[in-house]
C-alpha cells in the first residue's frame, strides 16, 4: 500500500506498558511513565482528534488508537550544527582534494 484515496492520513497513539509492567531494568524517570507509540497511518472516513480508529500503515498493518492529528507533518531534523563536525567535513574536504591534485 503506497497511498491512501478516499481516507484520511493520520497520527495515532495508545499504551503498550503501563509503569507497572515496564521492566525493573530502566532509570527511575522511565520507569514512572508508561511506554507509549505513536504511528501513521490511513484511517477510513472522517475521524475526529480524541476518536478511537484502526489505520492501515504504509507496509499494511491494522493498528488502532487514538487520534492525535490528521493530516501529521512530516518533523524529523538532525538537531542543531556541532561545529567539530562542520571542522571535521572541512578539514576532510581539505585532505581529499589534496589526494586528487597529487594523482
Amino acid at each position: 500500500m503506497t497511498s491512501c484515496p478516499g481516507r484520511r492520513w493520520v497520527e495515532i497513539g495508545f499504551t503498550i506498558l503501563e509503569p507497572a509492567d515496564r521492566t525493573a531494568h530502566l532509570p527511575e524517570d522511565t520507569k514512572r511513565v508508561p511506554y507509549y507509540v505513536r504511528v501513521k497511518g490511513c484511517a477510513q472516513g472522517e475521524p475526529a482528534v480524541g476518536e478511537t480508529v484502526t489505520i492501515q500503515t504504509l507496509l499494511g498493518r491494522s493498528v488502532e488508537g487514538k487520534v492525535l492529528r490528521i493530516d501529521p507533518e512530516y518533523g524529523h531534523g538532525f538537531g542543531r550544527p556541532i561545529q567539530e563536525l562542520i571542522d571535521a567535513g572541512s578539514e576532510a574536504r581539505a585532505l581529499l582534494r589534496g589526494l586528487e591534485s597529487e594523482q
